[in-house]
């Protein structure tokens, strides 16, 4: 028999967040993947979130798509990709160009978004692509557009350690982007005289490094820079030659933030005057100012001019394109900065050139085509309602799940069930938007696939293949390059390889640029793209690290332009409802297509859940951990109730992340309006309104078991556990026999042994089935939210030699250590580990706690909850 031997480590780029970290991936000879930091990557220089340290454990090919299929059932894929260009065509001969679309996905690889974007506007003629970075990234770019005539980010990351105050705008940097959060952990531990204000209607863990925290009421940060920029001119704290040399529009924009003083902002923001006064006068009497923002910002109907507000501030300052200076957007996706990039927007043509005559006829020359479109496509949420409205015939969806991702998502699911055709290439089996597809494709996903991303800093790097392709899975650009040749478009897509897709894209961002556009590649021409280190565009001669620090912009004049904005009235939901904020939890990633088969990234959070104030939940009647009813008139979901100070009274939080292959009732974005920014078209994802009440539940429930089950409950949530799956569960109405439930639900055989023990006083009873000494599975249920130890009942998944007594019992023995509820995912440290070590062996710091079980010391983003662990503690000592 050969012997398997490991593969050589390969340099790749992490497939989460916009970080664009570098890993090191290294096959090993038993078929798993060994995954480390780069580093040598100048994103991370070796640090990993815990979702990057996880990358190993979600590469299964459970749940995978591996084969082309046309209504369900398994097809070739010549049978496949005739479908979709023949549909395409005839809609196409029949509807006009304008009737289809393609609808893409910052997952997707900048060469992948090239040949989508080539073929939707270079040869069918429409505008008609757009990807779910409209609903993260477009008031940014429309931001970056109006101010510097370009979609240019100034600085990057090495600013954040340069920086004497850095703004945390929108942004819950500790758990959406750890590695940068860490970045700025270590550089105020280094020099402590550095601050930190987060503004946030929230008190997330991000503000366990905050010397200030503003907790705006929502857009409450439009008033904040407004009356910001008014308080810089009043006191004679401008830059007035940098104004006059390099900026035009500063009279307008003042003249509008001269009616918003101190005490009207703090009025408007919601906040006390004396900590707008402390903001102001850090800001006006520091140099070095990074103002970083992203979601927060972006996700808003005025997200557009929130973006200006901010960057009139660091002009009128003349703080932009030094070090450690300038406004700074973090990108929510890996590649949403490169899908910018070759025009994945529908308002972009390519090569950050927009719809005008002059880029038409250039874009047309380069790519050899008399049929570009004219102007831009459809957006997001205005494409979706197209489909509904019978206008859209043919959509084709890459590598993402707007059905859980965009606002009033069951709209969405609906137009999608109604459109005629709908083609979805993804590397998942089973997602709520691939159940509508007509056609699937088996798309590579990370690790199989080879091209490049580009980050939140302008740095592009490459993603390198260490794994085979599954099955009959192809990349994205193959799989569109076939599309094209069969609608007769094969020249211009005769491509056979990434690398040379990428030196077309290199060569666009160079044709008749001669400076007048930011992207420039020129210097990547004949570039090793096998070898290419992480590069910063532009890359004229030679990488360029900041961008305007010589007052150059690329605006017509040459100068930036400030942009006169009018804070919005603040948003005040009627009597009894509330604004729901939406967003991500620490150790999961969008629809969970990924994350969800970690067990230990589903150890922190492994159900959806509402943070609400304690004054709300009291009036409401809401008892901790039981479940809560959101609903308005585009939808309803039923989660966890998580009763937290974190919360602003009369706001609530819920998280994106769970879907309908996780959750009976847990797509948030149902609930969200398609309200949108009128610069940008970017939805309003942060302010739902909303109605909350209890549900009366009867009995409450959890499992483990080592298989799936098919559950038929009011309520239900699973998530991956070592050896086998968890869940919660809840009736409303009392199974008349739990134990025939169990035999029904998970298929147990008529020989099965189903033992069970019962207190008629509490209502409490339990369930065992073991064969052979291992757990089939175990049930607990109760009136009242099951107190089970999570951690404790899903580790006997895997041991051996189990008996009914101690599995029914719902609590370890003396020989089975229970840690507690996961704190730390990166090393599975739980609460209970942590308490001991505070207890026992006298730990009372962080880093004495991290010495003693290793919890905080990778991505550190637990760093906040271990603090409120250690202070929770030295209270009831001094009790």
């Amino acid at each position: 028999m050969n012997q398997q031997v490991a593969s050589p480590t390969v340099r790749t780029t992490c497939p989460y967040c916009g970080v664009g970290c570098g890993v090191l991936a290294t096959p090993q000879a038993d078929g798993s993947v060994a995954i480390a930091g780069d580093p040598d990557h100048p994103a991370n220089f070796g640090r990993l979130c815990s979702k990057g340290s996880a990358l190993g454990e979600t590469l299964s090919l459970d749940g995978r798509l591996l084969y082309p299929e046309i209504a369900g059932d398994r097809a070739s894929w010549d049978e496949a990709l005739d479908r979709v260009a023949g549909t395409f065509r005839q809609t196409i001969d029949q509807f006009g160009p304008d009737s289809v679309a393609i609808f893409g996905s910052g997952q997707l690889l900048t060469e992948d978004y090239y040949v989508a974007n080539k073929l939707m506007k270079g040869f069918i003629g429409s505008g008609n692509m757009d990807t779910n970075s409209r609903l993260c990234m477009a008031s940014s770019v429309a931001g970056h557009k109006r101010a510097f005539g370009s979609d240019t980010v100034p600085g990057n990351y090495e600013d954040l350690e340069l920086a004497d105050l850095i703004v945390l705008v929108g942004s819950n940097l500790g758990w959406c982007h750890p590695v940068l959060y860490q970045r700025i952990v270590k550089a105020k531990a280094e020099r402590p005289d550095m601050r930190v204000v987060l503004i946030d209607p929230r008190r997330t863990v991000t503000a366990d490094i905050a010397d200030l925290h503003l907790a705006v009421q929502s857009d409450g940060d439009s008033a904040l820079f407004v009356g910001l920029l008014a308080h810089l001119a009043q006191h004679g704290l401008t830059a007035p030659d940098f104004i006059a040399d390099h900026t035009s529009g500063y009279s307008a924009a003042l003249m509008v933030a001269e009616d918003w003083p101190l005490e009207r902002v703090a009025e408007a923001a919601g906040v006390p005057p004396k900590a707008v006064e402390i903001f102001y006068s850090w800001f006006a009497q520091t140099e070095k100012v990074v103002t970083v923002y992203s979601q927060g910002v972006n996700q808003s109907a005025s997200g557009t001019d929130k973006v200006n507000a901010i960057i009139n501030c660091h002009l009128a300052t003349g703080r932009i394109g030094r070090a450690g200076m300038g406004p700074f957007s973090v990108t929510g996706q890996p590649n949403a900065m490169g899908g910018r990039e070759v025009g994945g927007l529908a308002n972009m043509l390519a090569a950050h050139m927009d719809f005008t005559p002059e880029t038409i006829d250039r874009v047309g020359r380069f790519w050899g085509s008399n049929t570009v479109a004219k102007a831009p496509g459809l957006k997001a949420v205005d494409m979706f309602a197209a489909m509904a409205r019978g206008e859209i015939k043919a959509v084709w969806i890459m590598a993402t799940n707007p059905v859980d991702s965009m606002p009033e998502a069951d709209a969405v699911r609906a137009a999608l069930v109604a459109c005629p055709f709908v083609v979805v290439s993804d590397m998942s089996a089973r997602t709520d938007t691939g159940i509508t597809a007509h056609v699937r494709l088996p798309a590579a996903g990370w690790g199989e696939k080879d091209g490049t991303v580009t980050n939140s800093e302008r740095r592009i790097s490459r993603q390198r293949p260490f794994l085979a392709l599954p099955g009959e899975a192809r990349p994205d650009w193959w799989i569109v390059k076939e599309v094209a040749r069969r609608m007769g478009f094969g020249q211009s897509f005769d491509y056979e390889s990434p690398a040379q897709i990428f030196a077309e894209h290199v060569a666009l961002t160079a044709f008749e640029n001669e400076g007048s556009r930011s992207l420039d590649l020129t210097g990547l021409g004949g570039a090793d793209y096998a070898t290419l280190a992480p590069t910063q565009w532009p890359v004229r001669r030679k990488p360029t690290a900041r961008m305007f620090g010589d007052g150059r912009f690329l605006t017509p004049d040459g100068k930036a332009r400030f942009v006169p904005v009018l804070p919005p009235p603040p948003f005040a939901p009627p009597p009894g409802s509330f604004i729901l904020n939406t967003g991500r939890v620490r150790d999961h990633w969008h629809t969970m297509t990924r994350t969800g088969k970690a067990a230990r990234l589903s150890a922190h959070y492994a159900e959806p859940f509402v943070e609400l104030h304690p004054a709300d939940a009291e009036r409401l009647n809401i008892r901790r951990a039981t479940l809560v009813r959101l609903s308005n008139r585009h939808g309803s979901a039923v989660v966890r109730a998580l009763v937290t100070d974190r919360q602003r009274p009369g706001h609530l939080f819920a998280p994106m992340h769970w879907t309908d292959q996780f959750a009976s009732s847990g797509r948030v974005d149902a609930l969200v309006t398609a309200k949108v920014d009128p610069v940008s078209s970017q939805p309003a994802l942060k302010m739902a309104e909303v109605h909350a009440e209890p549900v009366n539940v009867r009995l409450y429930g959890f499992f483990v078991a080592a298989s799936r089950p098919t559950l038929d409950a009011g309520y239900w949530a699973i998530a991956e556990a070592i050896g086998g799956l968890r869940g919660e569960l809840a009736w409303f109405e009392e199974p008349a026999d739990l134990a025939a439930w169990l035999r029904t639900a998970f298929a147990l055989p008529d020989t099965a042994a189903v033992q069970s023990v019962r207190d008629a006083r509490s209502g409490r009873s339990s369930f065992a089935v073991i064969k052979d000494g291992r757990l089939v599975v175990a049930l607990y249920a109760a009136p009242d939210p099951v107190l089970v130890s999570r951690q404790w009942a899903s580790g006997l998944l895997e041991a051996d030699d189990l008996s009914a007594v101690a599995v029914l019992a719902g609590r370890p023995g003396a020989d089975m250590p229970d840690s507690g509820a996961i704190v730390c995912s990166c090393f599975s440290v739980g609460i209970n580990t942590i308490t001991s070590a505070i207890t026992q062996q006298g730990c009372s710091t962080v880093e004495a706690v991290g010495a003693c079980t290793k919890a905080g010391t990778n991505c550190g983003s637990c760093r906040a909850e271990i603090r409120g662990i250690i202070h929770a503690r030295g209270l009831q000592a001094a009790e």
